[in-house]
């Protein structure tokens, strides 16, 4: 069985890497969504009967569902970024005033796509990492990692616009 899948990743990894980058936002998106369909394909290729579809088809059929899964994620995402950019009321200590808090939507709406998203989900919708990185469909410590950087653009950010807690 593991050589009936290292031969079909070998024969038609390239396909669904094209197929997928078409429908992905990045070529690193399609290649994390490729990997997942070589994983799901470990635990499925041994359901799959000799009179049944080609491989190919089956694999053409996960990598479309990865893609639709794929994308309705970031459609969340991309609400959630949208509810935190309209976000007008930003809670603060009675000493900040409006200028704090445009300065702390700026620096936020200057973070990578990526980086907002979890920042948002994390701070706004109080997910865990592990919720967030299978919403992003990036490992936890990626997810961490991007939110640790975040905060700390977000910080120099205002250190620059001379804002100190």
């Amino acid at each position: 069985m593991e050589r009936d899948v290292e031969r079909a990743f070998r024969r038609h990894y390239s396909e669904i890497y094209r197929f997928l980058r078409r429908r992905s936002g990045s070529a690193g998106e399609a290649e994390e969504l490729a990997q997942a369909v070589f994983a799901d394909a470990v635990s499925g290729l041994e359901r799959l009967r000799p009179d049944g579809p080609p491989v190919l088809a089956w694999l053409y059929t996960v990598a479309r569902r990865r893609a639709i899964d794929h994308a309705r994620r970031n459609e969340r995402a991309a609400r959630t970024l949208a509810q935190l950019e309209t976000t007008r009321a930003v809670a603060v200590e009675p000493g900040y005033g409006p200028s704090v808090a445009e300065a702390l939507r700026a620096a936020l709406a200057s973070l990578p796509k990526l980086q907002r998203q979890v920042v948002a989900m994390k701070l706004l919708e109080d997910r865990s990492f592990a919720e967030i990185a299978a919403r992003v469909g990036a490992s936890e410590a990626a997810c961490k990692m991007r939110f640790a950087r975040a905060l700390e653009a977000v910080r120099e950010d205002l250190r620059r616009r001379g804002i100190e807690p």
